[in-house]
């Protein structure tokens, strides 16, 4: 859908995510976008701030309510302040992904300043041998930790974000023991995933494969959550979580970032489906420097074939999934990351059918969509 009749779309652009750094202080061998390593002074390609200022103009009409300030890392580039700041009075709410090293209490407070902020930092391991084992950079724990402690200084909660590998999949419940101690407000618990750097890893056989993935996450979901006040999320598709889960307010979701109503802007002014446009170049589309926001968002073809044709159009297990208007494939970007395929399906989806891991009462090579709503309202497992 292009032209006129697109600009009557219902899909309001809700949250944008701004790349901001190129770089990263850490070289984390898992990274799915996989930044170039930067230690000491930035030298990186970071976003423009006026850049970054006029795209906040042009989203507020599109329905623009939440700001995402990821990386490489955020808070290395050299107007963060600005940027911050900028959020707070622009009325956003703000949510940030950040590995904590940089994490000042002048940051934390900054941070803490803005509408109804959310952040997530991420620590992957209990101690400083496996943590920095998996980031690459000695001294990264305990600055890590820092940050933390200075965020929860600010009056914030921030969620910890542990990436799972072979190498700490038994430190799961030290990590919520430790996030209790840290008086973190939630765990979430990411796979790593086959894109970029985290595709070595699953060749070498260092990340999880999909029997442990679908046993840990289980366990996380009905043992583990049990026995803490913390908010546990274990970052699978909906299918393999409970109904009871899926539309509980502590889940933190259903593994699905709202494919339909976000777009990405990367640290060279470009606009991408996200981050995987530093990948993808056929995920890029435009520049914001020379592209209005509202064209980008109303006409590109890529964009509009997604909102078309997601979920219907999905393939594989995804097409037979009573879940799939909830889940909308999982991740698109890896999707096509991996196949060349928008409509391909979600990989640890696909290979836990191929083991038979793939939960039965989701299956329906049926459904339509109606029936997928009386499913979902009415069944509880």
């Amino acid at each position: 859908m292009t032209g006129p009749k697109s600009r009557e779309t219902k899909y309001s652009l809700s949250q944008v995510y701004f790349y901001l750094t190129e770089g990263c202080n850490l070289a984390c061998r898992h990274c799915w976008l996989a930044p170039q390593y930067q230690p000491g002074e930035n030298k990186s390609a970071v976003l423009d701030f006026e850049l970054f200022r006029s795209i906040l103009e042009q989203a507020k009409p599109l329905g623009l309510t939440t700001v995402k300030l990821t990386g490489g890392e955020p808070l290395m580039h050299p107007r963060i302040r600005e940027i911050l700041s900028l959020v707070r009075t622009s009325g956003f709410r703000l949510v940030i992904e950040t590995n904590g090293v940089l994490c000042t209490a002048e940051i934390a407070k900054l941070i803490a300043s803005c509408r109804n902020p959310f952040v997530s930092v991420s620590l992957d391991g209990v101690d400083a041998a496996t943590h920095e084992w998996v980031r690459g950079v000695a001294g990264c724990f305990e600055s890590a930790l820092a940050g933390i402690h200075h965020l929860v200084r600010s009056g914030l909660k921030p969620q910890i974000i542990m990436s799972l590998m072979q190498r700490n999949k038994l430190q799961v419940e030290g990590m919520v023991h430790l996030a209790e101690f840290l008086e973190a407000g939630s765990v979430k618990f990411n796979p790593v995933q086959p894109v970029e750097r985290g595709m070595k890893m699953h060749e070498s056989d260092e990340a999880l494969d999909v029997h442990e993935l679908v046993d840990l996450g289980r366990w996380v979901d009905t043992k583990l959550s049990a026995a803490t006040k913390l908010h546990l999320f274990f970052h699978y598709p909906a299918a393999f979580r409970s109904f009871s889960r899926i539309f509980s307010h502590s889940d933190g979701g259903c593994g699905t970032c709202g494919i339909k109503r976000i777009i990405g802007v990367l640290s060279n002014g470009c606009y991408a489906l996200c981050g995987i446009g530093t990948s993808v170049d056929e995920l890029v589309f435009g520049h914001a420097g020379k592209d209005t926001l509202a064209n980008v968002w109303y006409e590109n073809p890529i964009l509009n074939r997604i909102r078309a044709g997601v979920p219907d159009n999905l393939e594989g297990i995804c097409r037979n999934c009573i879940l799939k208007n909830l889940c909308l494939g999982s991740c698109i970007a890896q999707n096509y990351y991996r196949t060349k395929n928008l409509f391909a399906p979600f990989w640890l989806c696909e290979e836990a059918y191929k083991e038979g891991l793939f939960p039965r009462s989701r299956i329906s090579a049926t459904t339509t969509t109606s029936n997928a709503k009386k499913v979902m309202n009415s069944t509880i497992v």
